[in-house]
C-alpha cells in the first residue's frame, strides 16, 4: 500500500482512534511522523509514544491521552498544508490557534517546530497542521 500523505494519514489514525475510545494506537514510523508524534507528546496532546524496530521501517505506538469523564484531550486535527496544496507562512504570518490555545507545527529549515517555537526562532516554513 503506497501512502501519497503520510500526515494525513498519521492524523486520520489519530483521530479515528479518540473517536473509537482507544487507549492506544500503532501505525508505520517514519522520521517525520516521529518528529510530529514527539510534538504531541511535548505539548501534552498524546500521553506516550513508542517506536518499536522490526526489519521494515518500525512502527510508533502511540497512547492517547484523555481528560477526566473519558472526553479526549485533542478536540481537532486539521492537515493544512498537502501535497496538491502546499500552504507556507512567514515567521510574521504563523497562524494562532484558538487564540493561543491550539498549537500550530510548521516544518522548518530547523526541523519540525510549534508556531510558537518557530516564532521565537524567527522562522517561516511550510504549515503542516494545527490542532486543538
Amino acid at each position: 500500500m503506497s501512502l501519497t500523505d503520510p500526515v494525513s494519514d498519521l492524523l486520520t489514525r489519530i483521530r479515528n482512534g479518540i473517536d473509537s475510545k482507544h487507549e492506544s494506537i500503532t501505525l508505520p514510523s517514519s522520521k517525520l511522523k516521529l518528529e510530529i508524534v514527539r510534538i504531541l507528546k511535548e505539548e501534552g496532546y498524546v500521553a506516550n509514544y513508542v517506536f518499536n524496530r522490526d526489519n521494515k521501517q518500525g512502527t510508533i505506538q502511540i497512547t492517547l491521552r484523555y481528560a477526566p469523564g473519558k472526553s479526549p484531550v485533542i478536540g481537532s486535527l486539521t492537515r493544512v498544508s498537502r501535497p496538491g496544496c502546499r500552504v507556507y507562512a512567514r515567521k510574521s504570518t504563523i497562524p494562532s490557534v484558538l487564540g493561543g490555545m491550539g498549537i500550530c507545527i510548521l516544518s522548518t529549515s530547523q526541523g519540525l517546530l510549534t508556531g510558537r517555537q518557530a516564532q521565537e526562532r524567527g522562522l517561516g516554513g511550510e504549515v503542516l497542521c494545527t490542532i486543538s
